[in-house]
């Protein structure tokens, strides 16, 4: 660990005091600041800010630390950084000479929905996060294994893993077990798993244990295949590098990058099948393997642009209003006193933590109680950026709090929803468009403060123009480093 230190940069230095004084750990010096008294008799622990310390104070206290856990969980941060140099790394690879597995990493990662899906929380308890070697060998690895899971929703509100099944790039099964969730299941979504609590009987399997199997599968550089992989890996408390989304790698004829295509969508225009029949639960082995199937096609050449398909809606998502944009200090219960009708409440999991809004189904008895209740939302009308019937309620509790919120079918009026399934409906063509008009309202809230909240119809249509021009912006830096690489060939 001391040669790890010695080497690191002053910025890795300065996020591990940090989170050394988050956690409140001691080496044999004490705390932080016990160790800057001691330390340095001038300034002592006046001044106690890591960034303006010296790079021999920081690693001076970080050399103090001796106990096991300690220095696991510093290899741990520092790791963090080390795959996050490899990926700039990928970022800077020259497109003449990257192999075309490396090229959809690269797409992936330069995707602008990426910082946003990927950035777990991987430094907390029950994290692995693997180890990616520099070896000119392994960074230029293309071997391909391709993941599928299953989730229940759990009563506290998150989602378990309950199922997962791994391929290789020949669709060789690598694994597919059961997992046991170890907590109370709310929902199984047999509908979608296909499994029920009696499937679940016996099941000994635990995350923990998956984990090390796929540490021993990516041990050597494998590039981790997946569609809207981050919600399993989110799920798996996997964060690896070298990563091939394949909701990012396509995209649709009319060049919207920010519209993600379904699994489904994908199969049916790329590969010409549907993964499933309309109603069918998943299939984890079907799913993985569709996975991989895309992106040997993408390898082979398969880079056209996909039409857009829709896929009908099944009745029972067509029974529900996705409610979002619900503020954190509006408890669910309260729903029932701003949404008309009588439902039910199911909150939609945050993938990501510290969040100021939330999402939620309100789930009616049949497709007519919800369209009706819909329609008793005395607001104007607007559309999501798939087409699908919104409205935003603007509010006052009796406890006095105000805020506003927004209430969206399940599919569009004019052609029956997108995508079959809980898991994908919401990671897939409607993710990456929440997530960023979530930033957009809150954005708006902070604007707004004292006044009225402002339900913005055209926020979407702004940040999907925004969206476009980065993407530009994108293209025209890689044309002027083709240029300059061209120029310099041949000698100019």
């Amino acid at each position: 660990m001391d040669e790890k230190i010695a080497s690191a940069r002053k910025e890795v230095l300065v996020e591990l005091v940090k989170m050394a004084q988050k956690r409140g750990m001691k080496g044999s010096k004490g705390t932080w600041k016990e160790f800057l008294s001691v330390f340095d008799k001038k300034f002592g622990s006046s001044l106690s800010d890591p960034t303006r310390r010296s790079t021999d104070a920081l690693a001076a206290f970080l050399n103090t630390f001796s106990q096991k856990d300690d220095l696991k969980f510093f290899d741990k941060v520092m790791r963090c950084h080390s795959n996050r140099d490899a990926v700039e790394q990928f970022k800077e690879k020259s497109e003449e000479v990257e192999s075309p597995e490396q090229r959809l990493v690269r797409l992936t990662l330069e995707h602008p929905q990426y910082p946003f899906d990927y950035s777990f929380p991987s430094l907390e308890e029950g994290w692995l996060v693997t180890k990616l070697s520099k070896k000119l060998k392994t960074m230029r690895s293309t071997a391909l294994i391709a993941i599928d899971c299953e989730m229940v929703l759990c009563e506290d509100g998150t989602e378990a893993l309950v199922n997962i099944c791994v391929v290789d790039r020949n669709l060789k099964v690598k694994l597919n077990e059961l997992v046991n969730p170890n907590k109370a299941v709310a929902d199984y979504r047999s509908e979608i798993t296909g499994l029920t609590a009696k499937d679940l009987d016996g099941v000994t399997c635990s995350v923990a244990d998956i984990q090390k199997s796929m540490k021993k599968l990516l041990s050597h550089g494998a590039i981790l295949v997946g569609h809207s992989l981050n919600n399993d890996l989110q799920v798996l408390k996997l964060d690896h590098a070298r990563v091939i989304d394949t909701s990012l790698i396509f995209k649709y004829e009319n060049g919207a990058n920010f519209r993600r295509p379904s699994l489904n969508n994908l199969c049916k225009a790329v590969l010409g099948y549907e993964v499933r029949k309309k109603g069918a639960p998943h299939n984890c082995l079907d799913d993985a393997c569709a996975a991989m199937k895309l992106v040997l096609a993408k390898i082979e050449g398969c880079d056209n642009a996909i039409p857009l398909v829709h896929e009908d809606v099944p009745e029972i998502e067509r029974s529900k209003l996705l409610l979002h944009g619900i503020p954190t200090n509006v408890p669910s219960e309260e729903l029932h006193k701003i949404v008309p009708g009588d439902f039910a409440i199911e909150i939609k999991p945050n993938i990501k933590t510290r969040r100021e809004k939330y999402s939620a189904f309100a789930i009616f008895k049949n497709q007519q109680e919800a369209n009706l209740a819909f329609e008793n939302i005395n607001e104007n009308q607007d559309k999501d950026t798939s087409g699908r019937p919104q409205k935003c309620i603007s509010f006052q509790l009796d406890s006095g709090k105000t805020g506003s919120l927004y209430v969206r079918k399940m599919a569009r009026d004019d052609v029956i929803g997108q995508v079959s399934s809980m898991k994908r409906s919401f990671q897939d063509e409607e993710a990456t468009g929440e997530s960023k008009k979530l930033k957009v309202e809150q954005a708006v809230g902070e604007q707004n403060k004292g006044g009225s909240d402002l339900c913005g119809g055209h926020l979407e249509e702004i940040e999907r123009l925004k969206q476009e021009l980065k993407q530009r912006d994108r293209e025209i830096s890689s044309l002027n480093k083709i240029i300059v690489a061209l120029t310099r060939k041949q000698g100019l």
